[in-house]
């Protein structure tokens, strides 16, 4: 029955109020079926659009930030192999100089026969010796190994002489220290006697 009260009823609507109803149903009709109707501040499409787009955008700057970095590679600077260490002169005979461990690891150590580089580095674990002027001695703070102003090894774990770097007089009779060449030491034998040639007649 309640089907056929909601007809009934806008028949008497109509007949009652006329054309005022009738323009009201029209223009409820027209809101209704107007796609520009707002139901909100996003529709679904819309915020699934946006999304996409947002999506495309963070992947599009990855993408870019990764060219950028690839241009730019890391590189590891290292020190030159080789440096100046002064002149002669400037190395008093019976002197351990220890101007350049901290840059470069490197003593310089003048004795009546000469001049050489020593590597500042410990044969038994690799940590930096002390020099000792008051005993005349390298020594490791780590194990306690101990060597001679020659490098020679004499107490601690260590198992050979400390090794030394070629050392050079260069075109302005400055002293040139080169690293690339090494001059490694092997046990029971005095430093000197390995290689003469890692000793600069002064």
């Amino acid at each position: 029955m309640l089907f056929l009260l909601v007809p009934l009823a806008q028949v008497l609507l109509t007949h009652c109020l006329g054309e005022k109803y009738l323009e009201l149903l029209r223009v409820r009709s027209e809101k209704e079926m107007n796609p520009d109707r707002r139901r909100g501040i996003w529709s679904r499409r819309d915020f699934f659009t946006r999304l996409g787009w947002a999506g495309f955008g963070f992947f599009a700057f990855a993408t870019l930030l990764g060219f950028i970095r690839a241009a730019f590679p890391r590189v590891l600077f290292l020190p030159p192999s080789t440096f100046k260490a002064g002149f002669p002169s400037d190395y008093a005979t019976g002197e351990v100089n220890e101007k350049y461990k901290q840059d470069y690891r490197v003593w310089i150590v003048r004795e009546d026969e000469g001049i050489y580089a020593i590597f500042a580095k410990c044969t038994h674990l690799g940590c930096t010796p002390r020099w000792l002027a008051t005993e005349d001695k390298f020594k490791c703070p780590c194990h306690g190994s101990g060597f001679y102003k020659s490098g020679m090894n004499f107490e601690g774990p260590a198992p050979r002489p400390l090794d030394r770097f070629r050392i050079y007089r260069g075109e302005d009779g400055q002293l040139v220290v080169d690293k690339s060449k090494v001059f490694k030491m092997e046990p029971g034998t005095e430093p000197d006697e390995q290689y003469p040639d890692s000793v600069l007649a002064a």
